[in-house]
């Protein structure tokens, strides 16, 4: 008697092909195109083997640790300036007596456009000549010039860090703002019957318990700041002179301008597990919170 698949199994199977090409093929194909010297010059590289020696090629690479501590100064500032935003943002909103529903629509609005966007965007509000900001500054009398923001390592650096926090700051202000609604609002009134002040009952009330969702948001982003590309490639492409470059704008150069897809390939894997260290120590500080949380409510 010939032997059937379950339903389940059957029903799950064109999606299960689908992922295994699209996902899994991929993802073997480019682990192992990390072993080789694969050019996309020479194919013929593909199928020489040379075992691990980008990877120590990567791990010896001031490059590629220079634009990893520059994906970390990044991700540190944008994640605080986006987590501090997004609890004022949240509990602003969470204030509102009216037109609430107006306000959690209006939070969301910058999550509607694409990275690539946002990076024509601002491109365009920092460029010295025509650019938004700088003719409001002059406008204003607050500078006599144009301000190179684009053009000096250390401004295009900011201008970078102002389009990532506008258009993900609101990840942070709608988790946040679930907390607080979901919020019990006995211990808050207790708290206020006790004496405590707004700063006290905000510091030992309602920020252990919004806590989680605070760090949930922080693990989402800071895993789209580690592998941040589109930005960064439309407003400055990494520079000037390198001075913007990422971990993904230095992978993604190392892979199409200099056509080395095997180095490419192994710098992608040890970010990737970079980046699932940041994953592992942002649960572990959610774990905590909540533990936190369970103890003292």
């Amino acid at each position: 008697m010939k032997s059937r698949l379950p339903a389940p199994v059957l029903l799950l199977l064109p999606a299960i092909i689908v992922l295994v090409a699209v996902i899994v093929v991929p993802l073997l194909f480019s682990f192992y195109s990390s072993f080789t010297p694969f050019r996309l010059t020479r194919p013929d590289t593909l199928w020489t083997f040379i075992g691990i020696r980008n990877y120590v090629s990567v791990l010896s690479n001031w490059d590629f640790w220079v634009a990893f501590g520059r994906t970390v100064l990044l991700l540190t500032i944008a994640l605080n300036a986006e987590m501090l935003l997004g609890l004022g943002l949240a509990m602003l909103v969470n204030k509102a007596t009216q037109g609430q529903r107006l306000l959690r629509t209006l939070m969301m609005f910058p999550m509607m456009f694409s990275p690539v966007l946002v990076g024509f965007q601002f491109k365009f509000l920092f460029n010295d000549n025509i650019g938004l900001v700088n003719n409001a500054l002059q406008s204003l009398g607050l500078t006599d010039q144009a301000i190179p923001w684009l053009i000096n390592g250390n401004l295009a650096m900011f201008s970078i860090i102002v389009a990532e926090v506008w258009s993900s700051t609101s990840v942070f202000a709608i988790l946040i703002l679930a907390g607080l609604l979901a919020m019990p609002q006995e211990p808050v009134e207790a708290a206020r019957v006790d004496g405590c002040t707004p700063w006290q009952t905000f510091r030992y009330v309602t920020w252990p318990f919004v806590m989680p969702f605070a760090f949930i948001a922080m693990t989402i982003r800071s895993l789209d700041v580690a592998r941040a590309y589109d930005i960064v490639k439309i407003m400055t492409d990494g520079g000037p002179a390198g001075r913007t470059e990422l971990l993904w704008t230095l992978i993604g150069r190392t892979a199409y301008s200099d056509a080395r897809m095997g180095m490419a390939n192994a710098m992608a894997y040890v970010s990737i597990l970079l980046s699932i260290l940041f994953t592992v120590y942002f649960f572990r500080k959610l774990a905590a919170a909540r533990q936190q949380i369970g103890a003292e409510w």
